[in-house]
């Protein structure tokens, strides 16, 4: 039995440790442990409700959006305030351009060298390469010229003996299994994606007044001004310039990023044997269509122990069922107290101690769903969607599962999506579905501007007895929630339950593990001082915490440290 411990996890935002047991090249035992606390919960206990979104943004350096948005929904949700359908659109946009630009980031940025190893190019074909590329794409990315380019860049690169950012990848490691062209083509998209990723920011940008910290947010709607007629609020020609951006990036989503993680899926399809975890899967509805938030483009649900046929919708933000069946354990977690708590009960007051394999190990709580774990995020969105007969959902899965088929005769079904792979795809996925509503939203808020609509925001009033209320967001990592207590006009208690939360979680009290800790088990590890594959799962929750590997034997000795990107 040898340990492996790596940390702090890199390529992703923040700081995480995973310990994983391995026996006979297998993981048998895991523990997910965030090592920072912020304390956000406790800054904004007695501030004004109003403000609490400026400083929310400041749960997380990347999603900083998707908080904004939570708290805000959070006071809205405690006043029952609706908001005018502008402001519904506005927001629905920033949250859509937002996702495309994580999603892109996660897959090329944050996770695919996992899988595509960049020393092989030189040795590439790129003739062939474009090739491999036009029969299965009309990307204009993939010309043989531009291949010719990108393989040119790496050879000059690796020539000059300095790789830099890519100085520590596992290079040549047994489970790295793309031909040299295969690794071009996916590597070129990787250097496209860094302009794609940025047409989306800039969005973001126009709408919030800036990022990532965006600037437009009020309870009551947004503080976007329009008027056609004026240069210094929203007119036509931003209108233009948005829908112009979307219009670029739209075709990079669906024929460059959804194509190739369809031929990477096709590529490792064991990797749709591994790391389902917690079968248990949690969505909330998002994008609402209307001013009062009844209808929306992006269904939410509960599957439980993985039965598909069991779906049971969640039709909307003020589902009884999640606000009464959400609770946060702390058994083995850095933080004072016993048993679950309710949210709006909750409290975070710090204890830590040393990092314990059978006491607290972690700054993260344990949610909990009626006593269960839950995983979130893509794969749960799309599992709730395809079960519910959302069509937008089904268009895009089917285009999946037939592109896959198409290259190697794999059938790859719904429920072959709950692995480490199904992750992957099920984020292709929802970016394409995402692209079809970035321009439908565009529409639904220049048709209603046209329409003689200006209006952005309706003024809160705040009573002065006690209220409570949950903003619910389907954000890129799964549903986000923020829980507020507010008294005489101040916030009394405020607490996030956010999709890494849920997907980190420890074990609770009766020693449950989390999803994180769940999908390792079983997960293949060929060689202990290069554990990529359980880098190949960790990354496939796209892990929102921060870049050295320490592998060490089961008492403890370090064995060796290896360096990872």
């Amino acid at each position: 039995m040898a340990r492996i411990s790596i940390d702090p996890v890199t390529r992703i935002e923040g700081h995480l440790r995973i310990d994983v047991e391995v026996d006979r090249g297998t993981v048998q035992k895991a523990w997910a442990s965030c090592t920072m606390w912020r304390g956000i919960e406790t800054i904004l206990r007695g501030r004004d409700p109003r403000e609490g979104w400026v400083f929310a943004q400041r749960f997380c350096g990347v999603c900083t959006t998707v908080h904004a948005m939570a708290s805000v929904r959070a006071v809205e949700d405690a006043l029952q305030l609706e908001i005018p359908a502008n402001a519904q659109y506005i927001r629905n946009l920033i949250l859509i351009a937002h996702g495309l630009h994580d999603h892109i980031v996660h897959f090329y940025h944050l996770s695919a060298l996992d899988w595509v190893d960049i020393t092989t190019i030189p040795k590439a074909d790129t003739a062939r390469a474009a090739s491999i590329a036009d029969g299965v794409s009309t990307w204009p990315g993939n010309s043989h010229s531009e291949l010719a380019a990108v393989q040119n860049k790496v050879k000059g690169l690796i020539g000059s003996g300095q790789l830099g950012i890519f100085s520590h990848g596992y290079w040549g490691h047994p489970a790295m299994r793309l031909s040299p062209e295969m690794n071009l083509i996916l590597f070129a998209h990787y250097l496209q994606a860094l302009e794609f990723q940025r047409k989306a920011c800039q969005v973001v940008g126009i709408l919030g007044g800036k990022t990532p910290h965006i600037q437009n947010l009020a309870v009551g709607g947004v503080m976007n001004a329009i008027n056609l007629n004026s240069l210094a609020t929203m007119n036509m020609d931003r209108l233009g310039m948005m829908q112009s951006l979307l219009q670029e990036l739209v075709p990079f989503v669906q024929q460059a990023y959804f194509v190739d993680v369809c031929l990477l899926a096709a590529s490792y399809p064991e990797w749709f044997r591994y790391g389902r975890g917690v079968a248990n899967y949690l969505a909330v509805p998002d994008l609402p269509v209307d001013a009062k938030a009844t209808q929306f483009d992006l269904p939410g649900g509960v599957i439980m122990d993985g039965n598909l046929a069991s779906v049971r919708p969640v039709e909307n933000w003020r589902d009884e069922a999640i606000r009464t069946a959400v609770a946060e354990d702390v058994t083995h977690a850095w933080y004072i107290g016993e048993g679950a708590q309710q949210p709006w009960k909750g409290k975070t007051d710090p204890y830590y101690t040393d990092f314990r394999d059978e006491g607290k190990y972690t700054w993260v709580k344990a949610p909990r769903y009626d006593g269960h774990p839950m995983q979130v995020g893509p794969l749960a969105n799309i599992l709730v969607g395809y079960s519910s007969g959302h069509p937008s959902t089904r268009k895009w899965t089917d285009a999946a599962f037939e592109r896959i088929s198409s290259i190697n005769g794999t059938a790859v079904t719904p429920e072959a999506l709950q692995s480490t792979m199904g992750r992957y795809l099920a984020r292709a996925i929802r970016s394409a579905m995402l692209s079809d509503l970035a321009l439908r939203h565009m529409e639904l808020l220049s048709a209603n501007i046209l329409k003689g609509d200006d209006t952005t925001y309706n003024p809160p009033q705040f009573p002065k007895q006690e209220i409570a209320g949950v903003g619910l967001h389907e954000a890129p990592r799964g549903t986000l929630s923020h829980w507020v207590v507010i008294d005489k006009g101040i916030f009394s208690n405020y607490q996030a339950v956010v999709p890494t939360t849920w997907n980190a979680s420890p074990r609770d009290d009766k020693g449950v593990p989390g999803p994180y800790e769940s999908s390792l088990l079983g997960n293949p590890v060929a060689d202990p001082e290069m554990p990529l594959e359980v880098l190949r799962t960790v990354h496939s929750f796209d892990p929102c915490m921060a870049c050295a590997c320490h592998t060490l034997d089961a008492s403890g000795r370090e064995i060796a440290q290896v360096k990872v990107l």
